[in-house]
């Protein structure tokens, strides 16, 4: 059987590109991860699709509304683009855990949902993310997996990712060796 599509790296955003300050309201609450930019731009030379798949339960917590989400996206993609990286594609998860849809991590239904549109190969694919909620969507949706946890989190995890990395340098290397 011939694979046909590119290959993506999917990642989460809060906690994995963008330190995580619960529920983001406003655009000056976003800073990019340290040595995130570097990473994604040397794993978009080497031909992977960059792809944000995201839970924003904030939405239907009603903690914040969609014009706030939006201007926290917008800064997100601001930060990216002044290290001129361009990602492909977002998707994002409003509902609440309480409204049981099917898109919500870790459902791997936004990645199936941007292989199909974005003619992604998934074996050949990656999912990055710092909750278990990540791991168990890109096993689900059949990519390999990089668990992202900083030395103060605790590395016993019950969904097994194909990797633990402390840094964006560690992922990095994961990713192109």
């Amino acid at each position: 059987m011939i694979r046909q599509g590119t290959p993506g790296v999917f990642f989460d955003r809060d906690g994995t590109i963008i330190y995580d300050v619960g529920y983001p309201r406003r655009p000056e609450q976003v800073t990019l991860i340290l040595g995130v930019e570097e990473a994604l731009a040397e794993i978009k030379q080497h031909g992977f699709q960059l792809i944000m798949v995201s839970n924003q339960s904030g939405v239907g917590r009603g903690i914040l509304n969609l014009e706030e989400a939006e201007q926290v996206h917008r800064q997100v993609i601001s930060c990216l683009r002044k290290s001129g990286i361009e990602v492909d594609a977002f998707y994002y998860c409003f509902h609440s855990p309480e409204e049981h849809c099917s898109c919500r991590k870790p459902s791997p239904e936004m990645l199936f949902r941007a292989a199909e549109e974005l003619n992604i190969n998934l074996a050949e694919s990656i999912m990055v993310g710092d909750k278990q909620s990540d791991i168990e969507a890109g096993k689900r949706a059949g990519c390999k997996t990089i668990l992202l946890l900083d030395s103060s989190e605790s590395k016993d995890v019950t969904f097994k990712p194909d990797f633990i990395a402390s840094n964006w340098s560690d992922v990095l290397l994961y990713i192109l060796n």
